[in-house]
């Protein structure tokens, strides 16, 4: 049996979006453009992402009995992902409230409801479940955090490769980090944890060597249009990004976790994974809406294709 899947641990959401114009100010109501329902949430998107790269993907999380939780069912289960160590708990499945202007930028409220109910039990049996089938674990903070911190550790313990995503930005225990190989925080969530305000590459170098500090084996922080930054505890490198034009940056991160998630897990080393990962990010905000702008292994071999010969730049430490 091949150790080729990626197991992701974390929420599950119905993506209720209004695209306008522009975002209200405050107490203000302005009239819309359009309005989706789909499938949603940081983990579920990133067991989508990495699905649609090609890896066999499990999703850990629970829903609610409600008309939504029919809904993400389906999605993932339509999107390929493996849907047998999902729980189905009393009460409502989560709901994020998603606010996109015409820029492509968004705001969002998450209310987690059944992802509250998610146990280090139902995590431990999903790790047993998949051994042997899974290499990478991914992570993220939309489930309660002692949950996530249980995962990191016992995930590590089992031999997975364990990568969180700490967004929403929150604190955690110092001994969290020690389990965590990869961490990728965007700009505001890396700055949010570590203090260091992250306006740049040489910013992003000093906010990956706390994570680097604390234990975590290599940080990536994601910069948006301008790239992404690889530390290490010995060098710190910038990765340019993929020039395109954005409708909706909604999933831009999960998409970039997602694939590198599975590009891992297939065996590439982190530099061709990161190149993976940047690819379906950037794809990702090319689309409206959260997983259904997630896009698939031939359109990120595609991307990368068009931008083989740039190479990451090396930043001293």
């Amino acid at each position: 049996m091949a150790r080729d899947g990626v197991l992701v641990v974390g929420s599950i959401t119905a993506d209720v979006t209004a695209f306008s114009r522009r975002l209200p100010r405050r107490g203000e109501t302005v009239l819309g453009d359009d309005f989706t329902l789909f499938l949603g949430g940081k983990g579920a998107n990133q067991a989508v992402a990495a699905a649609r790269s090609g890896a066999p993907a499990w999703m850990t999380g629970c829903v609610g009995r409600d008309p939504f939780a029919d809904i993400v069912l389906d999605g993932l289960a339509g999107h390929g992902v493996r849907t047998s160590e999902i729980r189905t708990v009393p009460g409502r499945t989560g709901v994020a409230h998603i606010r996109v202007d015409e820029t492509g930028e968004n705001d969002i409220v998450i209310t987690p409801l059944a992802n509250s109910a998610l146990t280090p039990e139902m995590v431990d049996r999903s790790i047993a479940a998949t051994a042997g089938q899974a290499a990478v674990l991914l992570l993220q903070l939309e489930v309660r955090p002692e949950v996530t911190g249980h995962a990191a550790a016992a995930g590590s313990a089992a031999g997975l490769a364990v990568v969180l995503d700490p967004a929403p930005a929150q604190p955690l225990p110092e001994e969290v980090w020690r389990h965590v190989d990869v961490v990728t925080p965007n700009e505001s969530e890396a700055a949010a944890i570590t203090g260091i305000e992250v306006d740049g590459p040489t910013a992003a170098v000093s906010a990956g060597r706390w994570f680097t500090d604390r234990g975590v084996r290599h940080a990536l922080i994601t910069l948006g249009a301008s790239g992404a930054v690889w530390v290490t505890g010995e060098a710190g490198r910038h990765f340019p990004a993929y020039p395109v034009t954005p409708v909706d940056t909604t999933a831009a991160g999960d998409a970039f976790t997602g694939a590198l998630g599975a590009a891992l897990a297939a065996g590439r080393d982190l530099e061709s994974a990161i190149q993976h990962g940047m690819a379906a990010g950037a794809l990702a905000t090319t689309r409206p809406g959260a997983s259904p702008s997630l896009p698939d292994a031939v359109e990120i071999s595609g991307l990368l294709r068009t931008r083989s010969a740039h190479d990451p730049e090396g930043i001293p430490l």
